[in-house]
């Protein structure tokens, strides 16, 4: 019996696997992703460092939507949780309650937190992460970045790039692990040496007490859990509007990071809302369509963080009163889809001009698992054109952008530079592109709070 695939249902990676042509039906490129399995080993010096506790967190919670075979952690998982308290006790307990399993799984593709490792058979890599930087190297390689004053950022970006290196090497890609990739959030720039110490980087002082949060899917929730990370000394500080207006499916669990099955048909506001209480926030919602027809009110947030993916939402996002808004924008396909693009806005050109129209997808309805799937009668014309066009989704690439775009407000909170333009790409990462903004919003006060202890 053929299962129900739907446009609400379908895993969003997994859907890569059917638009790229490596399988050839649905359950063809499900049992692809079930055979894809991750070992973490977590063994750093300090297993209560909010740092370390951050990258073994993120990894999980991304690597379980990715490895759908499943993540085993091994290691030092007895400390208690510092870094996202609502998760558990224990290290060990987040680690399940996020869906990763405890032990085994050594022939695994395996990422390592803690100190380097002998050679090995396989793949392994090494997170590394210290001040505002944060990437990977190879197990075995005696490198890692320059001490400097700790964001837990770093960690998150470290996980992120760690899954989506141990991605590549489960798609055959022979380079995968082979060399130290990574950035600094505080100069995203690609002529700064991420391993090197960078006497500029601030030690987290400030932290946002209002944002206005625009979609809460994959972008959205990445947004909320980089929030969660931040060491808030008073989280009560906090006031987060969260606006959307559609429910939780099957299909989110796959791209958004505090989701899970529990939550489908609940509006995507109240479960995030919730999420946001048990970690301490203040939350107010918006249950409606983002458009140009309201107008922020003085005395709520100035700055938004927008995760919306459609072009007529973000054409009115100069038009409703914010003061800065940061934007993400992922690409869609099955090529594409480790590319990010953020701009802070307002910027030299208004929004309705940076997007005119609607990217137009590419044509993927001629692959052999939509044709397999209207030949047993799963789906007709329209469920089949609604289903190839909805995006490729991975969240470790949502994670890096999440990262980025927190870290513009950090950066504005620490007087440093805001870019108006990020431009990078996964596949290579060294050739990002960085362009610095104008407008400094040095006259900006978005609101903070203090930070406690990182």
């Amino acid at each position: 019996m053929t299962a129900i695939v739907s446009a609400d249902s379908l895993h969003r990676l997994v859907k890569q696997a059917i638009d790229s042509g490596a399988a050839a039906t649905v359950a063809e490129a499900e049992a692809l992703f079930q055979g894809f399995r991750l070992a973490i080993t977590f063994m750093p010096d300090d297993p209560a460092d909010p740092v370390e506790q951050a990258t073994l967190l993120t990894a999980v919670a991304l690597g379980r939507r990715v490895f759908l075979g499943g993540v085993t952690v091994v290691g030092t998982l007895e400390a208690p949780v510092s870094t996202l308290p609502p998760l558990g006790p224990t290290l060990g307990d987040a680690v399940k309650a996020l869906g990763g399993e405890i032990g085994g799984g050594s022939d695994a593709p395996m990422v390592v937190i803690g100190p380097r490792l002998g050679r090995r058979d396989g793949f392994a890599i090494r997170t590394a992460a210290a001040g505002w930087r944060g990437g990977i190297v190879p197990a075995h390689a005696d490198l890692a970045p320059e001490a400097g004053p700790a964001n837990p950022l770093a960690g998150m970006l470290a996980a992120a790039l760690a899954i989506n290196e141990a991605f590549l090497h489960v798609n055959g890609a022979k380079v995968a692990g082979r060399s130290a990739v990574g950035l600094s959030l505080w100069r995203p720039s690609r002529d700064i040496d991420w391993l090197a110490a960078d006497p500029s980087e601030p030690a987290l002082t400030f932290l946002p007490s209002q944002l206005w949060l625009i979609g809460l899917g994959h972008l959205g929730q990445a947004y909320l859990w980089a929030l969660g990370l931040l060491p808030f000394a008073e989280p009560a500080e906090v006031m987060l509007v969260l606006q959307d207006f559609d429910a939780i499916t099957a299909s989110t669990e796959s791209t958004s990071i505090l989701t899970d099955a529990t939550l489908i048909g609940v509006k995507k506001t109240r479960a995030m809302a919730g999420w946001a209480e048990r970690r301490g926030f203040q939350t107010s919602l918006q249950e409606r369509l983002f458009d140009a027809d309201f107008r922020r009110r003085p005395d709520e947030p100035a700055i938004a963080l927008c995760g919306l993916d459609n072009a007529a939402g973000r054409r009115a996002l100069d038009q409703v009163g914010f003061d800065m808004i940061v934007e993400a924008g992922l690409g869609r396909g099955h090529r594409d889809f480790r590319t990010m693009r953020l701009h802070t806005l307002p910027g030299a050109r208004p929004t309705a001009e940076l997007w005119k129209a609607a990217v137009t997808a590419e044509k993927v309805e001629d692959r052999p698992a939509y044709a397999n799937l209207m030949n047993d009668g799963v789906l007709d014309r329209c469920g089949m054109t609604l289903l190839a066009g909805k995006a490729v989704g991975a969240p470790f690439v949502g994670a890096v952008a999440a990262a980025l775009a927190v870290s513009e407000i950090l950066r504005l909170l620490h007087g440093g530079p805001v870019h108006r333009l990020i431009d990078l790409d996964l596949l290579g990462i060294d050739h990002r592109s960085t362009v610095l903004h104008g407008d400094g919003f040095e006259r900006l006060n978005p609101g903070f709070t203090s930070a406690g202890s990182a």
